[in-house]
């Protein structure tokens, strides 16, 4: 079995999956851990979640997190969360602009005369409209250049060049196109208005003061702190490669990001309640631009942030996906109902092939969130993930 080609893998793609109407909602279950073990059976080696439900919180594994050693899950296990990294900066700048040092609609070149295109604004950077292409179909062309890449450092002025140096994909402001170029720019604003790094202001003003301990952005190291479990993808003949030590300086901004469940849910919860924005600032971040144009009850993507429409209403958060990790993060509006969910290997499935463990994680998702009788009750479908991080 030979695995897929990861030029294929890593391209952004955008699928409108949608699932059945508006239903009552329902407390979590008390079936997280056979619904993990569902989706280790369905073939994925480890994964770990954790439910919230109001007061009440649930943690569970299931599966390995090394099939050499047999090594089994933890829930409370250090993760690469790739993309959710997106939310932590989105929220920083939204603080700025809060602040009066930064304003969503100014142009691009204002901040970054350098890097100035026509027409694209911050606030098409943190939304996906800028039309700006991605930069990981560049860097990971091939399948030899995971391995070059593994200890290679990466600046963001060369991930800026890289993305825009390619053709764009819509002109600003006319569609939705996901890309890591745009929260790498929105990096750089940030360093430019403060001075000081993504990672120490993402710190500074939300890691610390919620209490993350688990959370930080290595930089350059290629280690994840702590315990953590590894991080496979498919080589050929079916053989699984770790990629849990990397130089993740290729995601930066975009997706540097190490946490856990358990700081994910809290992290999320205090966004959601209005602890790190004004609420201006937060109805600026929720103010999204459809998955279906002309629908936005079905949810759609905001500030770095997102909304599905599931049974039970609109569920908000972000998944990320990097090299053999995977997670998705999602929660009530109201931050009381919340599921974060982290697994150990990607790549795995071809576009449009049948994907059991998506399946799986899908029903979990919406088990907990909603309840068992509207898990049961959904369609086939599911919702749209920011990163395709099952089908790509």
């Amino acid at each position: 079995m030979s695995r897929t080609p990861i030029r294929a893998a890593l391209g952004a793609a955008v699928v409108f999956i949608l699932l059945a109407g508006a239903a009552p909602a329902a407390a979590a279950g008390s079936t997280l851990r056979p619904q993990l073990e569902a989706i280790t059976a369905a073939g994925m080696p480890g994964v770990f979640a954790q439910a919230v439900d109001g007061r009440h919180r649930q943690s569970a594994a299931a599966g390995v997190a090394d099939v050499t050693t047999g090594a089994p899950t933890r829930p409370g296990m250090r993760h690469r969360v790739g993309s959710i990294t997106k939310t932590f900066t989105a929220t920083v700048l939204l603080q700025l602009a809060g602040e009066g040092r930064l304003r969503l609609d100014a142009p691009l070149g204002h901040y970054l005369p350098a890097y100035a295109v026509d027409g694209v604004t911050v606030r098409m950077l943190l939304n996906h409209t800028s039309g700006i292409a991605d930069y990981d179909h560049v860097i990971f062309a091939t399948d030899t250049s995971l391995e070059e890449n593994r200890h290679r450092t990466f600046t963001p002025a060369e991930l800026a060049a890289f993305g825009l140096d390619q053709p764009a994909t819509n002109p600003p402001g006319a569609a939705w196109s996901y890309s890591n170029t745009n929260y790498v720019l929105a990096g750089m604003i940030l360093e430019k208005i403060t001075g000081r790094s993504p990672a120490y202001e993402i710190t500074k003003r939300i890691i610390r003061p919620l209490g993350l301990r688990h959370t930080y952005l290595p930089g350059t190291g290629t280690r994840i702190h702590g315990p953590h479990a590894a991080a496979y993808i498919p080589w050929y003949e079916g053989v699984l490669v770790d990629f849990a030590d990397y130089n993740m300086s290729w995601g930066w901004a975009a997706g540097d990001l190490v946490s856990t469940t358990d700081d994910l849910n809290r992290f999320y919860r205090a966004l959601l309640t209005g602890n790190l924005l004004k609420p201006a600032q937060l109805a600026q971040m929720q103010t999204t631009v459809p998955w279906v144009p002309g629908a936005p009850e079905y949810g759609g993507y905001g500030l770095g942030l997102y909304s599905n429409l599931l049974p039970c209403g609109l569920a908000w958060g972000h998944d990320g996906l990097v090299l053999g990790h995977s997670t998705i993060s999602w929660h009530s509006a109201d931050g009381r109902r919340q599921v974060t969910v982290a697994q150990n290997m990607t790549h795995y499935v071809a576009p449009g092939q049948p994907d059991p463990i998506a399946d799986a994680t899908i029903t979990m998702l919406v088990t907990q969130l909603c309840g068992e009788q509207a898990a049961t009750a959904r369609t086939a479908a599911r919702p749209h993930l920011a990163e395709q991080s099952f089908r790509r």
